[in-house]
């Protein structure tokens, strides 16, 4: 009866701690911004900008616009890519996470004027 009571608490406390580091994740807010170029080559650009950069690329949807990529060290670096027809030209939206926390979208500001310039549309 003993050992069912101290394995009892052992379950109990080990499911707190996973709930309690669930709890503690927060979300990751995307930074967005608009280009004039079409969707399917805003989107090949993109996830070709993130292979050049050392990111692992794990998924690629071109018909979603979605893409996912891990940088293939520690902490894993991971970028999330959305891309969407907005108009004639396209909206990305990018959010990226350092091993399990979010990055602060400011960070990402850097990321989006590269592709800018790779689609050619720097100022």
């Amino acid at each position: 009866m003993i050992i069912l009571r101290v394995l009892y608490r052992a379950v109990l406390v080990s499911a707190l701690v996973v709930l309690a580091g669930c709890a503690s994740q927060q979300a990751v807010e995307p930074r967005e911004l608009h280009y004039s170029s079409p969707t399917e080559q805003t989107f090949r650009q993109a996830v070709e900008l993130m292979i050049e950069q050392g990111y692992v690329v794990r998924h690629a949807d071109l018909a979603l616009g979605r893409a996912d990529a891990a940088l293939a060290r520690w902490p894993e670096y991971r970028l999330q890519l959305q891309v969407q027809e907005e108009g004639a030209g396209s909206r990305v939206r990018v959010s990226a996470s350092r091993g399990n926390q979010p990055l602060p979208p400011y960070l990402l500001d850097p990321w989006l004027v590269k592709l800018q310039s790779k689609l050619g549309e720097a100022p």
